[in-house]
């Protein structure tokens, strides 16, 4: 039975891993601030009449803290990569030079990193609802296995095992949105 057990601790450990995975990919989408080509990781751009990536059709770097060049692998897409930027609601409006897009990254109203913070924390409440999906579902394996012939004892151990490793990620998600929530609020 501990052999059942153990794979059920290792699938519930690699599920929050998961959710732990997501969320960190979900903060480095929310911006600090700072300039940094991860900002328009979100953004398509109409590849010949198909949504495509901007970092499949373009270059992109940052300058300085405040600027972002996009350079485009066609001269061609230049306009169409402009229209993706535009149509993603960041809040950029690239220059167009004839060679790259350039995108001044406007400094944070303290209402925008409130409302940032807020975007952080909702992203960390998904992630911590992640988690305790994942505890449902172990404990209900850990039900499974007691209706299998598990003993009490067993099965109590299990539960609490399964709640610390619970607690582990939770607190992960919190240092997690702490981290983000300084960087954000620091200007």
């Amino acid at each position: 039975m501990t052999e059942e057990l153990q794979m059920i601790y290792d699938e519930f450990k690699n599920s929050n891993n998961r959710s732990i995975s997501h969320l960190e990919a979900e903060l480095t989408k929310i911006r600090a601030g700072k300039a940094t080509p991860s900002m328009l990781s979100s953004v398509m751009v109409d590849y010949y009449g198909s949504p495509t990536p901007i970092q499949q059709v373009a270059n992109i770097t940052t300058m300085d803290a405040r600027t972002i060049t996009v350079q485009p692998w066609e001269k061609a897409m230049l306009n169409e990569i402009a229209k993706g930027i535009i149509n993603s609601n960041l809040g950029f409006a690239p220059q167009n030079n004839g060679e790259v897009l350039i995108i001044s990254v406007p400094p944070l109203t303290e209402e925008r990193r409130r409302d940032l913070v807020k975007r952080a924390k909702a992203e960390a409440e998904h992630a911590k609802v992640g988690v305790r999906n994942n505890r449902k579902d172990a404990l209900d394996m850990v039900k499974d296995l007691k209706t299998e012939g598990l003993s009490e004892d067993m099965s109590k151990d299990a539960e609490t095992e399964i709640q610390n490793i619970t607690n582990g990620f939770v607190k992960k998600v919190d240092e997690l949105v702490e981290l983000k929530e300084k960087d954000i609020m620091t200007i």
